[in-house]
């Protein structure tokens, strides 16, 4: 069943509200906090209606599904008659494997998990074929979790360097994924390491200007991760519930 428009409004609300107070917290700007809305879990009826409310960078996990509903999402625009507050931008969130980067890219302008320097060449490789740059964020291990992918902390600054010499890449930033746990404040210091390393990264020089973004924070702890210095939260169910 989709969910309504009216639910997704009230949730858009309390989660806004929520970015606003850990903003304040922490001395920020609630602008400079975006909302890549994961659809991992919901219908294309449900995915028009974030449309309708201006949510138009959307996130998917897996690169069967992102393909799926990127195509179902290309003919409703086509058929659509009213214009959107922005361009839809599709986001790969999930773990890719090198052999389905190809697929990934027909659909995804950004890559939230690159964690070798494998994989970011064969993106820039396919990337050159396509004739456009890619953004990309490096997926930081920071919780030390070894079931968790990710490039290690103490590897990442050395990784980052040679992806940066890629020409149709663009690094603008990190991404990590906290331990799943009841408690919020467990997340901290995931969060708190990745953005140690990126202030290490640019005070070192590393990246361009446009490597100054955090990917991280989830439906169960993005006020942390925004007093913590999050610029992108990848948010599922905390919308649709």
């Amino acid at each position: 069943m989709p969910v309504p428009r009216s639910r997704i409004e009230s949730n858009l609300g309390r989660i806004r509200e929520d970015i606003a107070s850990a903003c304040r917290r922490a001395g920020r700007r609630p602008e400079d906090v975006s909302i890549v809305a994961v659809t991992k879990t919901v219908e294309m009826d449900t995915i028009r209606n974030l449309l309708d409310l201006g949510l138009t960078d959307l996130g998917e996990s897996r690169v069967q599904q992102l393909a799926t509903k990127a195509e179902q999402m290309a003919a409703y625009l086509r058929r659509r008659r009213s214009e959107l507050p922005g361009e839809v931008r599709w986001h790969m969130v999930g773990h890719l494997q090198r052999n389905k980067v190809r697929a990934a890219l027909e659909h995804a302008r950004v890559i939230h998990s690159v964690d070798s320097l494998r994989l970011a060449e064969e993106i820039n490789a396919r990337a050159e074929g396509l004739g456009r740059r890619v953004d990309i964020f490096l997926q930081v291990n920071a919780s030390e979790e070894p079931q968790k992918f990710g490039v290690a902390v103490g590897a990442a600054m050395h990784l980052a360097e040679l992806v940066c010499t890629l020409k149709y890449l663009r690094l603008v930033g990190l991404m990590a994924m906290a331990p799943l746990v009841d408690d919020p404040e467990k997340a901290r210091p995931s969060f708190v390491r990745t953005r140690e390393l990126l202030e290490e990264m640019r005070h070192d020089k590393v990246g361009g200007p446009a490597f100054r973004h955090l990917s991280m924070g989830m439906s169960q702890d993005y006020p942390v991760a925004v007093e913590e210095g999050a610029t992108v939260l990848r948010i599922g169910t905390a919308l649709f519930a």
